[in-house]
């Protein structure tokens, strides 16, 4: 079984938690660890500083598309920040553990 870290930014910890919350009660997520973060983009043809919150989705590599499309819908941003990331290794009950909290 092949597992991901879908990495995704969202306005505040607020929104972050709602969204984790939906994906791991929908079983889409294993876990979801939600961090503070600062960043700094160029939306519009300006540049931005804004405070926002960091998700870290694990969960299967088969899921992925369905993860984004549920962050899509939940999410406030126009274009929301989603990237999916291959795990290529990891402790092996952790991973095993992804595997089973998810369908």
């Amino acid at each position: 079984m092949q597992y991901h870290l879908v990495y995704i930014t969202t306005r505040d910890e607020d929104e972050a938690r709602k969204i984790g919350k939906a994906l791991v009660e929908e079983k889409l997520a294993a876990c979801v660890n939600i961090h503070p973060i600062k960043s700094i983009y160029r939306w519009e043809g300006e540049v931005q500083a804004e405070d926002e919150a960091a998700m870290l989705v694990k969960t299967r590599a088969e899921l992925v598309d369905r993860v984004i499309e549920r962050v899509k819908a939940l999410h406030s941003y126009e274009v929301p920040g989603i990237v999916s990331l291959s795990i290529d290794k990891g402790n092996p009950d952790f991973m095993k553990w992804i595997g089973e909290s998810t369908r």
